[in-house]
């Protein structure tokens, strides 16, 4: 079963800030975790997060695309079958999972 999946606005500009090749392979990426976006406990991609250098993201999950040096925060709705894109960004500094805890504490999701 495929996932819709849905991208917070911020999100989508993260996306259009990467580079031609960048976003290509995000686009890949994001069409292959769609059709098994759970946590890998669950035999999906998704890896869980939790608390990360003052961070809380429980209940978010994350894929790294190493080779791209990108990770993408992700959150399933399970009463619809939708993911939610919360951000797409390097991975410098970890500083995704700061960009994702101030867009859920914003949209109180």
């Amino acid at each position: 079963m495929m996932w819709d999946v849905a991208y917070l606005p911020e999100a989508e500009k993260d996306y259009r800030s990467l580079g031609r090749s960048q976003q290509i392979a995000v686009s890949k990426a994001i069409r292959e975790i769609k059709e098994n976006p759970l946590p890998q406990s669950e035999g999906g991609y998704g890896k869980p997060l939790g608390h990360k250098q003052g961070t809380n993201l429980t209940g978010y999950l994350k894929i790294k695309l190493r080779g791209e040096g990108i990770r993408i925060v992700y959150k399933l709705i399970r009463t619809e079958t939708q993911m939610l894109v919360v951000v797409i960004g390097l991975r410098e500094d970890e500083e995704v999972y700061t960009i994702a805890q101030r867009r859920i504490s914003k949209r109180r999701l």
